[in-house]
């Protein structure tokens, strides 16, 4: 029996040219204004939010400043709020921290609410998250919606195309350039092969869009740009021998680490599943708890342990000085366990907690003789970085972009204190199923429209 010639793969480049093509990237640049100022307010939203209950709400309570208590009874509260919209509203919240960033699945306008208001209930009120994947699900959603309102029988190519631009326009300059952003997204989904720049050049025009928009709301608003950005950055010394070999330590050191946190959330996630409410509510208190202790311990604010990190860790690198070794220690220490909690029964992202433990690390290993602090901070953040979200790429540029003029000159230790944390991540990794490891990378033609797994296909 003859044998059918299989189908020719579709030409990338003719459907670049197509007037299909041209229309896919005005929906992109249109749809970037909208969501990026939906996730501009987002993050004002949650920033307000965290000044009033921890500075503004005590001191109206008769408190002369915010109790070192103060975290305990609210992130109790914050956990109620987040296991009533996980158990309630429709996607679960969004997908579970402890697996990693994930960003595959055509993104649904129905878990928009849910997704929104369990993180708002998460970071708002201290948990140790980041805002990321929350963004990039709302801004999918969003995009998605959108274009089903003016078009219901849109093909899934187009939507899942159109539901990726929103998540770039919504994280655009969340982590301090739209270029990291987009190879965040890049790594994080699996794009890969000829198909590459047909899906990337929507996401990068929506997120050149989002971007400038965040520009201009900081400006108008005066409320802040919520970016990551380092102001003060110390002179690195030129890479030696001795950097070399602390740049392998600490690679292991991360992979180590990162595994402990992982493995410490997986375990906590399959507790809480069980009995939602009570044992988050039972984590949000351990998380404040570790906060008091760490403020008792070394008389720093609780801060230090709450919150993602984000816009902590520049004031980390610039005021290095005044952290003894000791001190930052057990801020690695409480901050890592606050971490792994907050992964388990939480709502968020992981990528800021692991960058601000990261560069923690780092300034420790400062004290260290042949590595200097910016040095030592930038292996730190990519070690770690890519222990937690196992994006090579992406873990090099976060650790060395921000850094400015400085990155170039550390970015070959970086290199090679993520690859040694990237492998060792792998080989201590438990053999997982693959529907909880990574992600499956997308056919041509049909980019990021596998269907979700676990608790994410229940929803």
């Amino acid at each position: 029996m003859p044998v059918e010639p299989a189908a020719a793969p579709e030409d990338p480049f003719a459907i670049v040219r197509s007037r299909d093509y041209v229309a896919l990237l005005v929906m992109a640049a249109v749809l970037g204004v909208p969501i990026s100022v939906a996730a501009y307010g987002f993050l004002a939203l949650v920033s307000e939010l965290q000044s009033l209950v921890y500075d503004t709400l005590p001191k109206g309570l008769g408190f002369s400043g915010t109790p070192n208590w103060w975290a305990v009874p609210l992130l109790a509260v914050s956990g109620v709020l987040v296991a009533l919209t996980i158990r309630h509203l429709p996607g679960r919240g969004g997908h579970e921290p402890a697996d990693g960033l994930k960003t595959g699945g055509t993104p649904s306008v129905a878990t928009v609410p849910g997704v929104a208001l369990a993180a708002i209930a998460s970071l708002g009120l201290g948990a140790v998250l980041g805002p990321e994947a929350p963004l990039i699900a709302l801004g999918g959603g969003l995009a998605v919606g959108a274009i089903r309102l003016v078009k219901r029988d849109a093909p899934p190519d187009v939507l899942a195309v159109v539901g990726a631009a929103g998540g770039f326009a919504a994280i655009s300059e969340l982590l301090g350039s739209p270029v990291i952003g987009a190879f965040l997204l890049m790594e994080a989904s699996g794009l890969a092969g000829s198909m590459l720049g047909v899906v990337l050049v929507p996401g990068l025009l929506a997120a050149g869009i989002g971007s400038l928009i965040f520009t201009g709301l900081d400006s108008w608003t005066g409320l802040g740009t919520y970016s990551l950005a380092l102001t003060q950055v110390p002179p690195a010394d030129r890479p030696t021998i001795a950097a070399f070999g602390w740049a392998i330590v600490a690679g292991l050191a991360a992979a180590t680490l990162g595994e402990a946190v992982r493995r410490s959330a997986l375990h906590l996630k399959s507790r809480v599943q069980r009995r939602r409410v009570p044992l988050t509510a039972l984590t949000g208190a351990l998380i404040g708890a570790l906060a008091l202790l760490y403020t008792v311990i070394t008389d720093r604010p609780i801060s230090g342990v709450l919150y993602s990190g984000e816009t902590a860790i520049g004031p980390l690198l610039a005021d290095h000085a005044t952290y003894s070794v000791g001190t930052l220690l057990l801020l690695i220490v409480f901050k890592s366990l606050a971490y792994g909690a907050s992964l388990g029964a939480f709502r968020g992202g992981p990528v800021f907690p692991a960058l601000f433990v990261g560069g923690a690390g780092g300034l420790a290993m400062s004290h260290l003789p042949g590595l200097d602090v910016t040095t030592g901070f930038a292996i730190g953040v990519g070690a770690l970085g890519v222990a937690m979200l196992r994006l090579p790429m992406t873990s090099v540029l976060l650790a060395t972009l921000l850094l400015g003029a400085q990155g170039l000159t550390v970015m070959p230790l970086v290199i090679v204190a993520v690859v040694v944390s990237y492998v060792v991540t792998l080989r201590l990794a438990r053999r997982e199923a693959p529907a909880t490891v990574g992600h499956t990378p997308p056919r041509a033609g049909v980019p990021l429209t596998h269907p979700p797994s676990g608790d994410d296909a229940a929803a």
